[in-house]
């Protein structure tokens, strides 16, 4: 891979992970609403699931994206 590609799938995932861990987080406290709007049990718990498979669904983009950077980094670092 080239740096610039390198660049540009970090910069998408890491945007894109940071995205989707926040709209987890904001479904977790829409559970939580949920739970105290007195919403059915299985209503809530499957609101809180689905919202912290999101929410850790984007820090996995994340520490992915993570990855791309230390490659171009260390890509530039043996240029040198």
């Amino acid at each position: 891979m080239t740096k610039a590609k390198l660049h540009r799938r970090w910069l998408f995932q890491s945007i894109s992970g940071l995205i989707i861990s926040s709209m987890g987080l904001c479904m977790v406290v829409e559970a939580g609403i949920l739970k105290f709007q007195e919403a059915s049990t299985l209503e809530w718990i499957g609101a809180g699931t689905v919202a912290l498979m999101v929410f850790n669904a984007g820090l996995c983009l994340l520490i992915d994206a993570l990855r791309f950077r230390m490659l171009r980094d260390q890509m530039s670092n043996d240029e040198k």
